[in-house]
């Protein structure tokens, strides 16, 4: 069987302890600053890269289908939205 996946707040955190592993350093009283700071480039990260395949793949699309294409980006942006929305809420 395969792990359970981890959620967001699971992979800052674990990151944030390697660093201060790796650093040798104590984060005492940042340590939700650090996991915020974590989580948003991982979440930034994750927007980037979606964004730049969904261009190489417009680009790579027949003119016929650019149309749906562009649909499917605009529901894309939406849900961007809605994730981005409902992840700072959770903080």
């Amino acid at each position: 069987m395969s792990p359970a996946p981890k959620s967001l707040r699971a992979r800052a955190e674990a990151t944030k302890l390697k660093v201060q592993e790796i650093l040798d350093i104590s984060c005492s009283g940042h340590d939700e600053e650090v996991i915020r700071l974590i989580e948003q480039a991982i979440i930034d990260a994750l927007l980037e890269e979606r964004e730049r395949c969904a261009s190489v793949a417009f680009d790579q699309v027949c003119a016929q289908d650019r149309d749906r294409a562009h649909k499917v980006s605009e529901e894309i942006k939406r849900v961007r939205t809605a994730l981005a929305a409902n992840l700072g809420s959770l903080r």
